[in-house]
């Protein structure tokens, strides 16, 4: 089983590349100087994805960051339906977004809630750093080792074809674990510190699952944000379902992951 290794090298010069281009508009460049710009990127060993991990801001910043979204964010309890029936999610949430960044996933339609102060100057920072134009953010509250979410991939049609998902950690630090739909060989953990920004690009979604398991030794919450492009184009859309294959389903996807969604369970 493979672990990460949490070592950052500064970026020389004065300006920092983005790893990932905007479509269209060539490279993002950034002063190094600019509020919480992540140093550098780690590129994490999976075969079959693109997982980077850098440190977007240090421990205070991040308890900072995570006061003023506790604060802002009107965390729900999410309904999801699963084989006919509904279950409550294993933690509390907030869908947020522009008007139009409708996101389906469970058989739950979720309108978005409008954009909060310190949701938005994150957007714009993590946007620059992951070259992505985000419209839309799930915030989860995992409010001790008890909350948790079950193995699952974040594979919905909004989202498109290769999703660039962008995972901000605030608060406790937890456990985040990825394993291969079909190879169980092929697995990744690592602990998610206050302040870290892991993306998940490329074919992760349609070749990984990835969970967040409960734990004894956690007393203390933690808010994850996850950055997300939904794709608003019509024919976009028609790509994303037509080129779907048979292996990549929606999230919770069988009775392995409903059992874990509803007791926070997973299967080694």
């Amino acid at each position: 089983m493979a672990r990460a290794d949490f070592s950052f090298a500064p970026t020389e010069g004065d300006t920092l590349l983005s790893p990932l281009p905007l479509a269209g508009e060539g490279t993002v460049r950034v002063a190094l100087d600019a509020p919480n710009v992540a140093p550098a990127w780690q590129t994490l060993d999976l075969p079959g994805a693109d997982v980077r991990l850098a440190q977007f801001c240090d421990a205070a910043s991040a308890q900072e960051w995570f006061t003023r979204v506790h604060e802002e964010v009107v965390w729900e309890r999410h309904r999801l339906r699963l084989f006919g029936r509904e279950v409550d999610s294993p933690r509390l949430s907030c869908w947020i977004g522009d008007p139009d960044a409708v996101y389906t996933y469970s058989g739950t339609r979720f309108a978005p809630h409008p954009w909060t102060p310190a949701c938005t100057e994150l957007r714009e920072r993590v946007s620059v750093l992951c070259g992505q134009r985000y419209n839309s953010v799930l915030c989860n509250l995992y409010r001790d080792g008890r909350d948790s979410m079950g193995w699952h991939s974040d594979d919905e049609t909004e989202l498109g074809l290769r999703p660039c998902i962008a995972s901000l950690s605030l608060g406790a630090t937890r456990r985040f674990r990825l394993r291969h739909r079909r190879d169980p060989a092929l697995r990744l953990e690592l602990d998610l510190e206050p302040g870290s920004l892991l993306l998940m690009a490329g074919a992760t979604q349609r070749n990984y699952r990835h969970d967040l398991p409960k734990s004894a030794r956690v007393t203390e919450p933690r808010i994850n944000l996850t950055f997300r492009a939904i794709v608003r184009d019509r024919e976009d859309k028609k790509a994303a379902i037509h080129g779907r294959t048979s292996d990549t389903v929606a999230i919770i996807p069988d009775r392995e992951d409903h059992e874990a969604a509803i007791h926070g369970r997973t299967s080694q």
